[in-house]
Formats: structure tokens, sequence, C-alpha cells
């Protein structure tokens, strides 16, 4: 049985500019009936989002899914924390490194899978300063006058 929802992409597209992303990890997420519905309607956004630990957990925090139309008194509050589902062994590294280091956990991107089941990308990353975003911005305007001439010949 094929979705038509498969395919549902959200990114985070200020991510990839504010942040360097050093290692990146796919993790489901506990939602509520009327969460999905709407991820799958593609009513969310990234764009304030982050993860933090609580008591060896990991949740998402700044994340918002409208509410869903059709949902009643049971609809869900759009910000709410949401858990993210890691195992283990993923969890205590991701942990380690954010501790140690001082580095962040962004969510990229939210997608639907093959299966039907919400997943977030998340990367640990590392905030760039003012000079590394102009040099990115320099880079890829670089690549893009090269993608441009080798089109013409």
């Amino acid at each position: 049985m094929k979705r038509s929802s498969v395919g549902t992409v959200i990114k985070n597209k200020k991510a990839s500019h504010d942040y360097e992303f050093l290692e990146k990890f796919i993790a489901g997420i506990q939602l509520t009936g009327t969460e999905i519905k709407s991820i799958r309607l593609g009513k969310a956004a990234l764009s304030d989002s982050y993860c933090l630990f609580s008591n060896g957990e990991l949740f998402i925090r700044g994340m918002h899914i409208s509410e869903y139309w059709w949902g009643n008194l049971n609809n869900h509050h759009p910000l709410r924390e949401r858990k993210l589902l890691l195992t283990s062994r993923e969890l205590k590294k991701i942990e380690r490194k954010v501790k140690e280091t001082g580095l962040t956990i962004i969510v990229t991107r939210v997608f639907i899978n093959e299966r039907g089941l919400a997943k977030a990308e998340i990367a640990i990353s590392k905030g760039k300063k003012e000079y590394d975003k102009r040099q990115t911005i320099k880079r890829k305007d670089a690549e893009r006058e090269l993608d441009r001439i080798r089109k013409k010949n």
C-alpha cells in the first residue's frame, strides 16, 4: 500500500546557514495522532527548533506543528516538546559530545519514511561565525558560476 504522504519533507533551511554539521543521526519522533496528520499535510516548521537532554532522554523544543484542522478537543499544542527515539548507545554518544565540546543539536529535517512513520534528521553542529558564513556564500557562488560555464560548453 503506497501512501501519498511518503516523501513529505520539512526542512530547516536556516540551520545550514547558521551551523556547521559535524555528525547526523536519524531518530523517530513520539507524536500524537493529530500531530502526524499535520506533518503529513506539511504543516510544520523547524526554523527555531533545537534538541536538549532531560533525564537521559532527547527532546525537540521549538518545533511548530500546526493544529490539525479536523481535530476537536483532542488537538495537540503546537509548540510542545516531543521525545526523540534513539538507541541508548546513540543517546550516550550524542550526550557525551555535546557536554564535552559545547556543541548544539539541531533538527535539520523531518520526513515520512516508506512505512509512514515520522523521522527527524538531527545533527550535532557547531555555530558558524560571521566570516564562516561569508566564506560559505562565496564558495556557493563560485560553484554556481562553474556550473553555468560547464552548461554553456
